[in-house]
């Protein structure tokens, strides 16, 4: 799956196009390497986002097309 639409699907970034601008703007991550939008996610990948005073990193747990609300929040486990 596209990293963009995981973060969007996951609803960490509300829109997928801000998810896919803050990608070109390399303040998306994943392992530790600066992801494009197209970039491909698999289950056990870390992803990094910088925000503008903080970040976030997150393991992808599942991937999924199609989630509802509440469940949107299980496709990914928060790292400290």
């Amino acid at each position: 799956m596209r990293v963009d639409k995981f973060l969007k699907n996951c609803r960490l970034i509300k829109r997928r196009t801000i998810a896919k601008e803050a990608c070109e703007k390399g303040r998306v991550l994943i392992n530790g390497n600066i992801a494009k939008p197209g970039s491909e996610i698999s289950i056990g990948d870390l992803i990094t986002i910088l925000f503008s005073g903080s970040e976030i990193k997150v393991r992808v747990k599942e991937l999924s097309e199609h989630v509802s609300k509440e469940s949107a929040s299980e496709m990914y486990e928060v790292i400290e």
